[in-house]
């Protein structure tokens, strides 16, 4: 019974839906394109992260190595770059 209960707990974690991200403004969208742009990278779509935190997300951003998705502190600056 407790091996049940211990399953049922973590599949009922594992399931919560996820928050959907927001669209960043026109100022902010163009901050982030001047982040990305400093990188030397382009393109990309943009997102908010709605859970509070001030994080901006770049994603699917073309650069001459590749594909990046790219996270930015709430002032901007990049924090993360990641391979796509």
């Amino acid at each position: 019974m407790k091996r049940m209960l211990a399953v049922a707990a973590a599949l009922a974690f594992c399931s919560s839906a996820a928050l959907a991200d927001d669209k960043p403004t026109d100022d902010e969208a163009a901050k982030i394109k001047e982040a990305v742009a400093a990188w030397g990278c382009e393109g990309g779509s943009y997102e908010k992260e709605s859970e509070g935190t001030g994080v901006y997300e770049a994603e699917d951003v073309k650069c001459k190595q590749g594909q990046y998705d790219f996270r930015l502190e709430k002032d901007f600056k990049v924090f993360s770059i990641t391979k796509d």
